[in-house]
């Protein structure tokens, strides 16, 4: 019996895939196999030693310690893709909003409820206030071409736009989806030289932190929109308040409002409404149960942000599963002390992703707890466990 704890409501469609002759699941699990979250902050809690996995339903793993989580050999999953269209259409809305003042056209509106037959004379005294630039035959830059990315720039195309892309790291995956009309940058700066209007589509990290500056900003054409509904610390915040009060820029959309963005009259502040579809939210929990039930039968890994990928087709009845950092000769020792054991091996997958990696081993011969603990005692291994072919 797996044991599950959702820290947060997660939809239903995904809860009801765990078979209740197999996992039990609830908020309260003391010592649970795995934990399933949304938003909860997992940084201010302690992950009980027993955890083997958690699972985001959501791209973003920021309320997650994942460091602690990989020295510890728990393996951390999210849900790329699952939320890509909510946040494309809201990538879509904003282009609009950022053009035409349609959130002050509208709250102007309502301004003058009161005002009886005056309102159509009114309106079109006043409608050139609100008036913008179409969206056709613009130019649109798109940072970051993963799910998300890739479905924007193919919308922007249909709409008219020249799409400019920019992702050095682009997948496989995301190539092959991504519109031949979307023209490639080659820079960073290339990019936003060219682009009316830049979305991001990145992770933050140290290196993207603040990616979006004062220095950068010297490359924008005057009066470019700007739309950030990836991550608040992309941009750095003073420096593109500064842009858009001195008009170098034209609007500000972001999805991460604080009091110094509320404050600019150009910014327009969404509250984190990317993924905030019933749709997005049942795709992402489907996904995260999906691999969790997987990792947690079979070993295997996918969508994890720490651990590398690795399948393995089973055959053989009795499966070894591992996890150590990344340093030579690991697999042989493993596979020394299993053969000292007169365990014969079937099959095995090594696979490893910056310092750490994973390993799984198909064998005939159910493998002794004495011999697992030999393998843990190998020193770089940082988890151990072995299952059954159910």
């Amino acid at each position: 019996m797996f044991r599950i704890r959702t820290m947060n409501k997660i939809s239903p469609l995904g809860l009801e895939l765990f078979p209740r002759d197999a996992y039990e699941v609830a908020s309260e699990i003391p010592h649970p196999d795995a934990i399933l979250v949304r938003s909860a902050d997992l940084h201010s809690i302690e992950i009980p030693d027993s955890v083997l996995a958690i699972a985001r339903a959501g791209a973003g793993v920021n309320n997650i310690p994942v460091t602690q989580c990989s020295d510890r050999g728990v393996v951390v999953f999210n849900t790329p893709g699952g939320n890509a269209n909510a946040v494309k259409e809201l990538a879509l809305a904003s282009m609009l909003i950022a053009s035409r003042d349609i959130v002050g056209g509208i709250n102007w509106a309502a301004s003058i409820a009161g005002r009886a037959d005056e309102v159509p004379d009114l309106v079109e005294k006043e409608k050139s206030k609100f008036e913008g630039p179409e969206l056709r035959g613009k130019t649109l830059g798109v940072v970051g071409l993963g799910a998300i990315g890739v479905m924007v720039a193919n919308d922007a195309v249909a709409l008219g736009l020249d799409v400019i892309g920019y992702d050095p790291y682009i997948s496989v995956d995301a190539a092959w989806n991504l519109s031949r009309e979307v023209e490639r940058a080659d820079t960073l700066e290339g990019l936003l030289a060219k682009a009316d209007y830049i979305t991001l589509h990145i992770p933050l990290s140290d290196t993207t932190k603040g990616l979006l500056n004062a220095e950068k900003f010297r490359f924008m054409k005057k009066d470019a929109r700007v739309i950030n509904l990836a991550r608040g610390g992309l941009v750095n915040e003073a420096d593109i308040i500064e842009a858009l009060v001195s008009e170098k820029l034209g609007a500000y959309v972001t999805d991460f409002p604080s009091a110094e963005l509320l404050a600019c009259k150009k910014v327009i502040c969404v509250p984190h409404l990317g993924a905030s579809t019933p749709e997005a939210e049942d795709n992402c929990a489907v996904m995260a149960v999906k691999q969790l039930m997987d990792f947690l039968e079979t070993g295997g890994v996918r969508n994890s942000v720490n651990f590398p990928r690795c399948k393995l087709d089973q055959r053989a009845p009795f499966r070894l599963l591992a996890a150590n950092r990344n340093v030579p000769n690991m697999v042989g020792q493993i596979t020394t002390i299993l053969a000292g054991a007169n365990i014969n091996i079937t099959d095995l997958i090594n696979h490893h992703r910056d310092e750490y990696a994973y390993n799984i081993i198909d064998t005939e011969q159910q493998i002794p707890d004495s011999v697992l603990d030999r393998i843990r005692q190998v020193e770089g291994i940082i988890r151990v466990r072995s299952i059954q072919k159910i």
